[in-house]
């Protein structure tokens, strides 16, 4: 949670043209970067933290609560564990071990891009909760939708966001089958699926920016809109409007082959990369077109 608004924050910098202030703020990000992967590792997934005597939350020489889903998420959306694949190790356990059966993940990283729930942690009440605060003291197997986003950006993005529990009728969720919940009851407690303090939660936005930035791909950035669409290969295609900048862009996509490779024409016009660039002083309206696959080509 430091590393990534550290970033942000340099990216901000460099964009004024405050070299200076870019490059202490990447310096202090990578510095957390090194502590985190250092000290925060724990050989398959990351740490949750250390309580005031020392000791390791969410670690396999935990007794109970060995596994939490908020580090996973936050490390993977911060870009910590990419390069040496301590990331993909870490969505690796989450499925394994926090997935439930009101919800699927893939794990098809070609497609990089799903949604699911996942447990906040197993095993489920550790017996040292006193300690450790309100995060282990949770009805055993809980379900905490917010945290459950996680983003690897790079070569192969992969992302996890949480969602309403696939599949269980609103008599065993007990809320409204419309309504995000702040917590849905895992595997490991007598009523799965149940839900808990519905509308309480910010589990909503955090999934809309998921759906329409990372899944749909259209986000925001300092030099332009990017379009990088992870669709599966199944989906033709979409058609969105985005407002950016006083412009209305209204983007068509279609998958012409395989896999996320774009070509993009705007106005007309093929450009290259992904950023669109921005619209002209008083433009209202900006036709984006989008191919979709690994035949799109030159």
């Amino acid at each position: 949670m430091f590393v990534l608004p550290a970033r942000e924050m340099a990216a901000i910098a460099h964009w004024r043209g405050s070299e200076e202030a870019s490059r202490q703020y990447e310096q202090s990000a990578t510095q957390m970067e090194r502590t985190v992967l250092e000290h925060g590792w724990d050989g398959e997934w990351f740490l949750r933290a250390y309580d005031a005597f020392g000791g390791k939350v969410g670690s396999s020489e935990c007794g109970e609560g060995q596994i939490f889903i908020e580090p996973q998420g936050m490390c993977i959306l911060a870009g910590i564990g990419l390069e040496n694949g301590f990331a993909e190790e870490a969505l690796a356990s989450v499925n394994k071990r926090l997935a439930t059966t009101h919800a699927s993940c893939s794990t098809n990283l070609r497609i990089r891009a799903t949604i699911c729930i996942w447990v906040r942690f197993r095993p489920t009440r550790p017996a040292t909760r006193k300690t450790r605060g309100f995060s282990v003291t949770q009805t055993p197997g809980s379900l905490l939708p917010r945290p459950s986003l996680g983003t690897a950006a790079g070569r192969t993005t992969i992302m996890r966001a949480s969602t309403l529990p696939r599949g269980s009728p609103s008599v065993t969720c007990i809320g409204e089958p419309y309504v995000y919940a702040q917590m849905i009851a895992g595997r490991d407690a007598p009523t799965h699926g149940e839900a808990k303090n519905s509308w309480l939660t910010g589990t909503a936005a955090w999934n809309y920016t998921a759906i329409t930035q990372w899944i749909l791909g259209i986000r925001p950035t300092l030099q332009g809109l990017s379009l990088s669409p992870v669709i599966p290969d199944e989906w033709a295609g979409f058609d969105a409007t985005r407002l950016y900048r006083n412009a209305r862009y209204h983007i068509s996509v279609r998958r012409v082959g395989a896999g996320n490779a774009v070509r993009i024409r705007v106005e007309g016009q093929q450009i290259q990369g992904n950023i669109l660039p921005l619209p002209r002083a008083g433009q209202a309206d900006v036709e984006v077109e989008v191919s979709l696959g690994l035949s799109v080509g030159p």
